[in-house]
């Protein structure tokens, strides 16, 4: 078995969908993907919405099941050995969910205790992360349903943090986020990794973002993986300046030609 903080062989995602009484259509989200990281590596996964960036990360943090293929946290079997693997990953999605009526400081609590912190440690440490991340100290109290979407990001950020995960999983971390706050964010994902050791897997449409986090720089589009490696091997593999080059010279199409899922799903399943 390889001895890589992740390790993923063969991945497939098929999602399905009944046209009709008994037709059924089938959409693969991810074909064949596989890579592997190392400890204290961070890895940026680029693509397009609907190329799979979320798939993937449903699937590493154990919400979803494979129709194929296997992955490895650790040396632990993500889909055997779930609830080891869910004691060393968070994740940080646009989708994150929360109790609506609990405020932020008491979302955070409750996740805490989750990963075995006493009320002591979280008392000293939730502000501060709280802080870290930009979010006013004057609507620590406030229900998560009065917060906007980008309020609520940085509570999911926060809260995959308080716990210094071995592997930070973020999908689309800083969307939603003021410019401001994304800095902060961006600054706090490099403090993370370098005093806790973590090992990020960062899925985002920002290249920028992905070329100033990452150790190496991946593409995934319509579910293929299409290369893993740092910018600079990207760039002299395609011939180009910049990774948006690299993309259209992948693809044939440009990074602007973003569909969301549902465009996708229409196109897939009409």
């Amino acid at each position: 078995m390889s001895s890589a903080a992740v390790a993923v062989r063969d991945l497939n995602k098929v999602f399905s969908r009944r046209k009709g009484l008994f037709q059924r259509r089938r959409r693969a989200a991810l074909s064949r993907v596989s890579f592997e990281m190392e400890r204290g590596e961070c890895v940026a996964i680029l693509g397009q919405n609907g190329s799979g960036k979320s798939t993937l990360v449903r699937l590493l943090s154990t919400l979803l099941l494979p129709d194929g293929g296997d992955a490895h946290i650790f040396g632990y079997d993500v889909f055997k050995e779930a609830r080891k693997v869910r004691r060393l990953v968070n994740r940080v999605s646009v989708e994150a969910s929360f109790f609506k009526k609990m405020s932020a400081a008491e979302n955070l609590a409750y996740a805490a205790r989750f990963y075995g912190m006493g009320p002591r440690e979280t008392h000293v440490k939730i502000p501060i992360i709280l802080e870290r991340v930009g979010f006013p100290s004057a609507r620590r109290g406030e229900a998560m349903e009065n917060l906007s979407r980008g309020m609520q990001q940085k509570v999911a950020l926060a809260r995959a943090l308080l716990t210094s995960p071995v592997l930070l999983l973020l999908d689309e971390p800083t969307t939603g986020l003021d410019p401001r706050s994304k800095q902060e964010v961006q600054t706090f994902i490099r403090e993370i990794r370098e005093r806790h050791d973590s090992t990020i897997l960062l899925c985002t449409h920002d290249m920028k973002e992905a070329e100033e986090l990452a150790d190496r720089v991946g593409l995934l589009d319509r579910g293929e993986l299409l290369f893993l490696e740092p910018v600079e091997d990207v760039l002299e593999r395609y011939r180009v300046e910049t990774l948006e080059e690299a993309f259209f010279a992948a693809t044939g199409r440009t990074f602007e030609d973003e569909k969301s899922e549902e465009d996708e799903e229409r196109e897939v399943f009409a």
